[in-house]
């Protein structure tokens, strides 16, 4: 068996590549789309019922770092536990970028014995740092490429 083979088997099992594309739906309006049927609706700050891209930045840190902390808290607060996760930066828009992203994760921990909570407080932020893919991106740098295509 060679390489090649061993690969395609491998990803014969592995889960569907989702696509990822964006449609202009009007004036500095955008749909971003997945292949698994889900829609957000993008735009500049001007637009009402939109998010900007850099919202989306944003969120998709908060959601990570919810994702990524959800199995740690859940076995030890159960599956129905509560968490908000808040982020916040402002846009330096003279360099067009965002310098600092703060989050902050908000879960009750009041049934935990204090030595305990902060036990589960170490286990979630390694949680997080190991497995964050948005958060360990955003830290690390990532190159990108464009590439236009024109009719």
């Amino acid at each position: 068996m060679t390489i090649e083979q061993n690969t395609a088997e491998e990803n014969s099992t592995a889960p569907a590549h989702t696509e990822l594309w964006v449609e202009r739906t009007g004036t500095r309006r955008y749909t971003g789309r997945s292949s698994r049927g889900a829609e957000v609706l993008i735009g500049s700050q001007d637009v009402d019922g939109v998010f900007t891209p850099g919202e989306l930045l944003k969120i998709a840190l908060a959601a990570c770092t919810g994702l990524s902390s959800d199995r740690p808290l859940s076995r030890r607060l159960g599956d129905d536990y509560d968490a908000t996760i808040r982020v916040s930066g402002d846009a330096d828009h003279e360099n067009e970028v965002y310098p600092r992203i703060e989050e902050v994760l908000e879960v009750d921990l009041s049934e935990l014995d204090p030595d305990a909570a902060q036990r589960l407080l170490v286990v979630v932020e390694r949680a997080i740092d190991a497995v964050c893919t948005v958060g360990r991106t955003i830290k690390a740098g990532a190159e990108v490429d464009l590439k236009i295509v024109t009719d």
